[in-house]
């Protein structure tokens, strides 16, 4: 497993644990539980002050579970629907039909790859045009059907190459975020790793929107923001603070409903814990949303975003 840097202090000591384990003698087992003990706060210390650059970083962690991971498990049933019907199909984003406790869902999400040749597949979770144009059709087949769509976010931004632009990168997003406004179904987006710019928000436009504890959601990431600010990568850290990205300051600006919290160290600790905590927001949510007709979930939406940057000015 990848260690950060701010991780080391925490696996040294538990190299140490495990060395002194192998010696198998039971005179150094009061030293193992010490250690042990010293490790359990380490961690908690550690993971309870992290920087919002420390959590940008988690977000990013090649072990965190992606998209595929989570509809593994909390579905009973999944059919991958591939394709824009107008270019090709683009599997920097997942989607297709599927059953979640008894409730048939629509399932759209970027994906990154774990190996080398899957994060070239994958193009490292960074959707072109064609893929946002298969989200707006299997979108528009939600709604026919009357079925509800769940959003995962997980991207470093939308391609940014030559011939992204070309095949209309900008219009692909923009007529995402016009369909979402008005979509007649319920929307729940859930941001699992990095939401990064109209990347991110291409399908992200949720009635209810919610971040895991160690994930990011922004205009800009940190490394780009410090390149246009200081025209060097090296003022990474300041640009993360300055833009308050995290989860709780998402909750605090009123851009997301609400956090879930991660296992002590991070999603890759403990997937099938976090999987879970993911899938009982999305079963509260659903069930919430699911008793709205279509005229208020747009109206929901629709003020929703209305009130973001909403600011109030006072005469002295």
């Amino acid at each position: 497993m990848q260690t950060l840097d701010f991780e080391k202090p925490i696996v040294e000591l538990e190299k140490k644990i495990e060395e002194l384990q192998a010696i198998d003698n039971k005179m150094l087992n009061k030293e193992v539980k010490q250690l042990q003990k010293k490790v359990d706060e380490l961690r908690t210390s550690i993971y309870s002050n992290l920087t919002r650059w420390q959590k940008v970083q988690l977000a990013r962690h090649p072990d965190r579970p992606y998209t595929l991971d989570y509809i593994d498990q909390m579905c009973s049933e999944f059919v991958e629907l591939h394709g824009d019907r107008a270019f090709a199909d683009d599997p920097a984003i997942v989607s297709g039909l599927a059953m979640l406790e008894g409730r048939r869902v629509m399932i759209i999400g970027q994906q990154k790859g774990r190996t080398t040749k899957d994060r070239q597949y994958r193009n490292f979770g960074m959707p072109n045009p064609d893929g946002y144009r298969k989200a707006y059709r299997l979108m528009e087949l939600a709604e026919k059907f009357g079925i509800p769509v769940i959003t995962f976010l997980d991207t470093p931004g939308a391609f940014p190459g030559l011939e992204a632009e070309e095949r209309g990168q900008g219009e692909a997003i923009a007529r995402n975020l016009r369909l979402m406004a008005t979509l007649k179904v319920p929307i729940l987006t859930i941001v699992i790793g990095e939401g990064a710019s109209g990347g991110a928000l291409g399908i992200g436009m949720g009635n209810e929107v919610y971040m895991l504890e160690n994930t990011w959601y922004s205009v800009i990431s940190p490394e780009s923001c410090s390149s246009i600010l200081w025209k060097t990568w090296d003022y990474k850290e300041q640009a993360a603070e300055a833009l308050k990205l995290t989860a709780p300051d998402m909750v605090e600006l009123g851009i997301v409903e609400g956090m879930l919290e991660e296992p002590l160290g991070g999603a890759h600790r403990d997937p099938k814990a976090a999987i879970e905590t993911v899938k009982a927001q999305c079963i509260e949510s659903l069930d919430r949303l699911g008793a709205l007709s279509a005229d208020e979930l747009i109206q929901q939406r629709v003020d929703k975003y209305t009130a973001i940057g909403s600011f109030t000015t006072t005469k002295k």
